[in-house]
């Protein structure tokens, strides 16, 4: 319950992927998992399955994950950088450099 209210879905994704993926288990950079339906996830996380297929498809444009042609998913070791991110912080790049924001200030009245 807490992990709801105080965590976004998508770090309970990357979470429960990386989870799936035994990390940290041999220092392994790369784990693979079993290919489960996008629909099982979003029961897992506690979200809707489009909000998992846009994240996972997020996770593959940043190289977090890939797909082999089997039926494995590449979980690798840079999606933990989505777990630890703060949530104000800006979106996390794959290289797990986090951007840097210009902050603007409200027009003066005048």
């Amino acid at each position: 319950m807490v992990d709801q209210l105080f965590n976004s879905s998508e770090k309970r994704l990357a979470r429960v992927l990386l989870l799936m993926a035994h990390f940290g288990k041999d220092g392994v950079s790369e784990m693979s998992v079993p290919r489960l339906s996008q629909e099982t996830l979003a029961e897992m996380v506690g979200t809707t399955r489009s909000r998992v297929t846009f994240f996972m498809n997020q996770f593959r444009k940043l190289g977090f994950i890939n797909y082999d042609v089997g039926d494995n998913l590449h979980v690798h070791s840079s999606l933990l950088n989505v777990v630890l991110q703060d949530d104000n912080a800006a979106t996390v790049t794959a290289k797990g450099k986090i951007p840097t924001t210009q902050s603007r200030r409200a027009p003066e009245p005048p």
